[in-house]
């Protein structure tokens, strides 16, 4: 039976035995099927890598091939170090450069603005301070014209477009008017009366041409000595006209576009002189010189002002009523300029005993009036052609509001007040 069976060979699961059988001619233990599937199930996942469990089947050999850095010459391991060490050293310079190199200043882009231009300087009137559309109008020719103002004479015209005015008395208690132009016009100005010596004075600083029908004896020699411009009615009367509704000699009248064409003729074509100097107004909130009164001659010739806060001007009345002028048409306003201005001035007569004569050259006291209040101080004038100054009682020069200014002789202080 054994050489029928020499290729049978026992099932080592069967033949195996326990440590505990070991050496011993017990037969194994029975073990139900179940367990036996189970083991070999075991045993299946063994053998696929090659060994059993607990056999006596000697483990695979390992391969005898060297690994592969052992194959490697030394030309070639030298080669390794030389990229190996590129490849540090370059790690480790990037290291240092990104971590502790300095970062470059982050440069903020501004962008500039455009400068704004300046906005351009308004020019003003050197004789009103008032604003003017160019400066060239200060070049113009200054026009003085003596208007007259007797009860048969008012209302006259054109004193509310003038820049500066100067009053005093003419003669036998009556007073005149010099009325100076040069940023403003008027269509109507009258009624146009004789001229004296004292107004010569005072336009003459502001380099003024006059219109005037004759004058004082004293008046016109004064005006070929002193070399006055000379815009007298009696030589020029194409530029004047004689209105019918008024009788002689309070009926000559003219107009600013007239009397300008007449000074191109004579070649009176600028004037240079100084003006007041101006400031900017600023009303008072507490007015303390609210009525004005100058007691200049008899009571129709008396100056009286009420302080408009509105408007911050002053409105003239003269002999107890509103002093209005009336315009071509006929319509009338009143008469409120921005400045008044009483002036000492020491008066006396003429040679004739007739006109009178103010001492315009040297200095006196002067109230002036503006924004609501007074300020005294002094005037002083050093010559014919030389501008009146006004200085406060410091000594420093005063400025005026912009607009009219009212200028009144009186002979003494007493005959200004206000309240």
């Amino acid at each position: 039976m054994m050489g029928m069976n020499d290729d049978f060979r026992p099932d080592p699961r069967f033949s195996r035995v326990s440590e505990n059988t070991a050496g011993t001619d017990k037969a194994p233990a029975f073990r139900p099927p179940e367990e036996v599937a189970r083991t070999d199930a075991h045993v299946g996942q063994h053998q696929v890598h090659g060994a059993l469990p607990n056999s006596d089947q000697p483990p695979a050999h390992k391969s005898s091939k060297p690994h592969w850095w052992k194959r490697l010459s030394k030309k070639q391991w030298i080669i390794i170090g030389a990229i190996a060490a590129v490849l540090i050293g370059g790690g480790v310079a990037s290291y240092f450069i990104w971590f502790h190199h300095p970062a470059k200043p982050v440069v903020k882009q501004v962008t500039k603005k455009a400068t704004p231009k300046p906005a351009p300087v308004q020019p003003t009137s050197t004789l009103t301070g008032l604003p003017i559309s160019d400066e060239s109008i200060n070049k113009k020719q200054v026009t003085a014209v003596m208007i007259e103002n007797s009860p048969a004479a008012r209302p006259q015209s054109g004193l509310d477009k003038a820049g500066v005015v100067f009053e005093a008395i003419a003669e036998g208690g009556i007073t005149r008017f010099t009325a100076l132009y040069q940023d403003t016009s008027t269509d109507y100005i009258g009624p146009v009366r004789s001229v004296r010596p004292y107004y010569l004075s005072w336009l003459m600083g502001f380099d003024a041409a006059v219109a005037h029908v004759g004058g004082s004896g004293e008046a016109l020699n004064d005006i070929k000595v002193w070399n006055v411009k000379n815009l007298e009615q009696s030589y020029n009367g194409g530029y004047f006209t004689r209105i019918t509704s008024r009788a002689a000699p309070h009926n000559v009248y003219t107009s600013i576009a007239n009397l300008n064409a007449l000074e191109a003729k004579l070649g009176y074509n600028s004037s240079s002189y100084t003006g007041f100097p101006r400031k900017k107004e600023v009303p008072s909130k507490a007015p303390t010189a609210t009525g004005i009164d100058l007691a200049i001659s008899s009571y129709d010739y008396h100056v009286h002002y009420d302080y408009d806060v509105a408007s911050n001007s002053y409105k003239r009345s003269e002999g107890g009523k509103p002093h209005m002028v009336a315009d071509k048409s006929g319509a009338q306003v009143q008469l409120s300029p921005k400045v008044v201005i009483a002036m000492v001035v020491p008066r006396n007569l003429q040679a004739d005993d007739l006109h009178n004569n103010y001492k315009t050259i040297g200095s006196g006291h002067v109230f002036i009036f503006q924004d609501g209040i007074s300020v005294q101080g002094n005037w002083t004038k050093d010559s014919n052609t030389g501008q009146i100054k006004f200085t406060d009682e410091q000594g420093q020069p005063f400025s005026l509001d912009p607009g009219q200014t009212w200028i009144t002789a009186v002979e003494t202080n007493n005959l200004v007040s206000y309240k």
